[in-house]
């Protein structure tokens, strides 16, 4: 048998095992440790994993993720969420849809200091969904936008999965973190916008809260005065180089630490709970990140990576048709996986094949801006039905709305994704401007 018919058949096994709902760490490091002893031997094997582990968790630049992961952390804890939502609330809140529109600025600031999706979702669906259920927000709205505006935990820096695709693809971390800050920006805008069309043509599914005096509204502001310093010392500093990502980290979490202490009134409870939930995550996800190195070392022996990127380059077809082609696989996979696990499973296939055509941009540039596409079709994939990850977490919350309406709620805001996902595709500079403008040598 060749090492490409060993390939397909460990993709098909890691499929099966992901239809049986075996968690995907496990799974590709199952099915990548089964191929690897096929081809090479247990021998191999054995000396793989004797150095596969240290050199994997000992990289500098995962270093970042535990630290990033502990300021959201903290930043739940001392409250941010909530402020972030009354500061929008009372600015937005008095036109149709305005509540709505709040929750997806929450969730846009309260992104710019978690970096995880599920947690966006979380913690802003904790804080929003009372208030959209006081004012009589139909339910598909209300689990819709919080479901979508979760999403851009993933998108707007710092993001874990960001950081993740950096290391696969050997960039730079600070560069794309610019690279995903006008995206992550014309995401919220475009949510806010696809609100606002919503009650447009049905407005009883968001009707108006009331207007706030000029002082709640300034009041509000200065209450969130904490995100705004944390945002500008911690990613204004990665941004203009001042720090590295994972000092840029150390400052952040240090910051959301004491602003919990004593904004927060964080007490010992809630320091071990913040520390065990940030050792939680961060060991699933090392997990996770255990399992595609494994798994990604078999399809390196079985070179169906080089086959696939030989195949596309000598295909015939156009840069672009590819391109769109992983983006429809990157949607299907969506359907049934997470997107810290369809990063981790495709981009050591995809890049490879990327990178060798032709899209007129240097190699570093198109680092950023795949990886810009591949975050945001991936982002889709946390609202997309069957799975939609963020849909569940905010439909467990809103016990009196079907999954069904939740489903139908992203639905506009899936629109306004394509039309992102267009729109950076066909003009490359939305993601090339910011890294361009702020040269990190």
């Amino acid at each position: 048998m060749t090492g490409l018919e060993y390939g397909a058949i460990g993709f098909a096994a890691l499929l099966l095992l992901l239809a049986l709902r075996i968690p995907i760490g496990i799974s590709m490091l199952v099915v990548g440790m089964v191929g690897y002893v096929s081809i090479s031997g247990v021998p191999a094997l054995l000396n793989h994993l004797k150095t596969e582990m240290y050199w994997r968790f000992t990289t500098f630049d995962l270093s970042v993720v535990p630290m990033f992961v502990l300021m959201g952390q903290f930043a739940a804890k001392a409250g941010l969420s909530q402020a972030l939502f009354r500061a929008a609330n009372v600015w937005l809140g008095h036109h149709r849809g305005g509540i709505a529109m709040a929750a997806v600025g929450g969730c846009a600031g309260f992104g710019a200091i978690s970096g995880s999706s599920l947690a966006t979702a979380a913690t802003m669906g904790q804080v929003a969904l009372p208030e959209l259920k006081r004012y009589n927000y139909a339910g598909s709205l209300a689990t819709g936008a919080l479901a979508a505006g979760g999403t851009l935990g993933i998108l707007i820096p710092p993001s874990v999965v960001l950081i993740i695709y950096a290391i696969i693809v050997e960039a730079n971390i600070a560069t794309l973190f610019q690279a995903a800050f006008i995206p992550g920006i014309l995401a919220a805008l475009g949510y806010i916008a696809t609100i606002a069309i919503v009650v447009r043509i049905n407005p009883e599914s968001g009707p108006a809260g009331p207007r706030a005096t000029r002082q709640e509204k300034w009041t509000a502001l200065l209450d969130i005065w904490p995100v705004l310093v944390i945002f500008l010392l911690v990613m204004g500093g990665i941004y203009i180089g001042i720090f590295t990502p994972t000092e840029g980290a150390g400052v952040g979490v240090t910051g959301t630490f004491l602003i919990a202490i004593t904004r927060g009134g964080m007490r010992w409870e809630g320091f071990v709970d913040a520390l065990l939930g940030a050792a939680t995550t961060t060991a699933l996800i090392f997990l996770i990140l255990l399992g595609a190195a494994m798994f990604n070392a078999f399809l390196g022996f079985s070179r169906l990576p080089f086959f696939a990127a030989d195949f596309f380059k000598n295909s015939g077809f156009s840069p672009m048709v590819v391109l769109l082609a992983m983006v429809v696989l990157f949607i299907l996979l969506g359907f049934v996986m997470d997107s810290l696990s369809m990063i981790l499973l495709t981009v050591p296939i995809f890049w490879p094949i990327i990178a060798g055509l032709d899209f007129g941009l240097q190699p570093e540039d198109l680092k950023l801006w795949f990886g810009i596409i591949a975050l945001i079709v991936v982002e889709v994939g946390l609202i997309t039905p069957p799975v939609g990850l963020n849909v569940f977490v905010i439909n467990s919350m809103a016990k009196d709305v079907p999954m069904i309406e939740t489903f139908k709620g992203v639905m506009p805001f899936l629109m306004s994704d394509a039309i992102r996902v267009a729109l950076i595709i066909l003009f490359p500079t939305i993601t090339l401007i910011l890294p361009r403008l702020l040269v990190i040598e």
